[in-house]
């Protein structure tokens, strides 16, 4: 029974350790809160917003002119979005192509008005001011 006992109490001790890790001190959730904010300003069309509240990184990948193009012509065609639920979060301080920092990358099913089923892949990153911003977007 002791024995038993103490290989639950272990196990609680690994799940919270690995908990606390997954999320890397809560640092996902106020990235999600950034990436459903500015999926607010996609969703309603402001573009030149979503531009302006994007990370430094982003905007200096992508002027806003082109991504008002670019945004529009991906957008506009799908029509409203239905529904949105999150499928994944995951926090790297690496990832391909990027400086090295804290991102997470989030991942949403979405229904829009003409396209049922898609993937919208969201990743914001720790701006230098210390706050979470947009920094890559994609639908699939």
């Amino acid at each position: 029974m002791v024995k038993l006992l103490a290989i639950g109490l272990t196990l609680c001790v690994i799940l919270s350790a690995a908990m606390t890790s997954a999320d890397q001190g809560g640092k996902e959730e106020p990235a999600v809160v950034a990436a459903e904010d500015w999926l607010k300003l996609v969703d309603d069309g402001k573009f030149a917003e979503s531009w302006k509240e994007a990370a430094e990184y982003f905007k200096g990948m992508v002027n806003q002119s082109q991504w008002e193009q670019s945004i529009q012509s991906v957008r506009v065609p799908l029509g409203a979005v239905i529904s949105r639920r999150l499928n994944a979060k995951n926090f790297a301080t690496s990832l391909p192509g990027a400086p090295d920092g804290e991102y997470v990358v989030i991942q949403f099913a979405t229904s829009f008005e003409n396209k049922t089923s898609a993937v919208e892949t969201i990743t914001p990153m720790l701006d230098k001011d210390g706050q979470w911003r947009v920094s890559g977007y994609y639908i699939k």
